[in-house]
């Protein structure tokens, strides 16, 4: 009973749409809404004076030409406000579907004017949002992803051991150890960064021993290559070189960036550490002897859950990896004013940080800071 409507209904739109006036623009090319209703007036009333004028002419009297001059006055004004209101009606559109959930809907921006601008306004932030959507849909995704591995094998440990299969001896305890510690650095990872995301990490700004920071770093990062056997040579010039930077993060960076290497690198190999006057930048050097990362790779490598196209880098449970360290790493080295990329090198993986000399200054503006 309620499918017999429909056609009438699909009947009715059609004729609507079949004798709606057309969405003509001649005024686009005029700067200022101002203007454009400045224009429409002139047009009308010359219209509604050229047909009373001719209606006199032609001895129809004013019965006849003053209600023609009004019809066709109106009939202009409409068809030129429709083409000045076009997108205002697209956006009221796209922005009932936006409600409804759905980001593709963009407004045809031709005009110079006020509305013009704003349609232009509207579609960026409809970008904006979509991405916004599209990052909220895959970062739950991924999440969902990361934790159920590590929960799984711990939940596949204690069934283990509650049902007899093994016993909790000290190798059994160490595996759901290790998925424990998997866990907490996922959790402890997302956390960081949404408190970069948010803006909620501030800065504690002061001059840094380059050369102590990272050499305490490596040795940090010893412990995780121990069974590996690494060494972490570290190489400072000068010897006092320092930069204006929040300890805490910075070292959060150099470590985030030496366990990477460490996970990645071939037994009894070494990871060299540089740092370097660079210009205006103080240049940090991460370099380990790895399977490297190739080079459509490179701009990816720092975005979340993506861990390269190596078989070292992919595999989850070769490396420990939570795919969000250099994510965090990307975020903070910004938060500096600085930037970190992958750098070209004969062998392995170089990852270069690059900050400023003389203080973090960020793109539009001052970075936040705490005394």
């Amino acid at each position: 009973m309620t499918s017999a409507p429909e056609p009438h209904a699909r009947h009715a739109r059609g004729d609507s749409e079949r004798w709606r006036l057309p969405d003509v623009r001649p005024l686009d090319p005029l700067r200022s809404i101002k203007i454009k209703l400045g224009v429409l007036v002139a047009a009308t009333v010359t219209l509604a004076a050229f047909v009373i004028w001719v209606g006199y002419g032609q001895a129809l009297g004013p019965s006849r030409t003053l209600p023609l001059a009004i019809a066709l006055s109106l009939v202009v004004t409409q068809i030129l406000a429709r083409g000045m209101t076009s997108p205002l009606r697209e956006m009221t559109e796209a922005a009932r579907a936006m409600a409804g959930g759905d980001y593709s809907r963009r407004v045809r921006s031709t005009s110079r004017d006020e509305v013009g601008q704003l349609a232009e306004a509207f579609n960026t932030m409809a970008d904006d949002l979509q991405q916004l959507d599209t990052f909220r849909r895959e970062l739950v995704a991924n999440v969902s992803h990361e934790l159920r591995t590590p929960v799984t094998a711990l939940q596949a440990v204690l069934e283990n051991m509650v049902d007899g299969v093994s016993e909790p001896d000290p190798a059994t305890l160490q595996v759901a150890l290790a998925q424990t510690e998997r866990l907490s650095r996922l959790v402890s990872s997302l956390l960081d960064l949404s408190r970069v995301e948010a803006g909620a990490m501030d800065l504690r700004l002061e001059e840094v021993d380059v050369g102590e920071l990272l050499r305490q770093a490596a040795d940090e990062a010893s412990l995780v290559g121990a069974d590996k056997h690494l060494s972490f040579p570290v190489d400072v010039e000068p010897a006092d070189l320092t930069v204006p930077a929040d300890p805490e993060r910075l070292h959060q960076v150099v470590a985030n960036l030496l366990q990477n290497a460490a996970r990645h690198s071939p037994p009894d190999e070494e990871v060299r550490v540089v740092a370097r006057r660079d210009g205006h930048d103080v240049r940090i050097d991460v370099v380990d002897r790895g399977p490297g990362i190739a080079r459509d790779q490179r701009a990816h490598v720092f975005e979340r859950f993506v861990r390269g196209n190596t078989p070292a880098l992919t595999g989850q449970g070769s490396t420990g990896g939570t795919g969000l360290g250099l994510a965090i790493v990307r975020w903070a080295v910004e938060l500096h004013g600085g930037s970190v990329a992958v750098a070209d090198s004969p062998s392995g993986c170089t990852m270069r940080v690059l900050l400023p000399a003389d203080g973090p200054v960020r793109r539009g503006g001052l970075p936040r800071t705490r005394p």
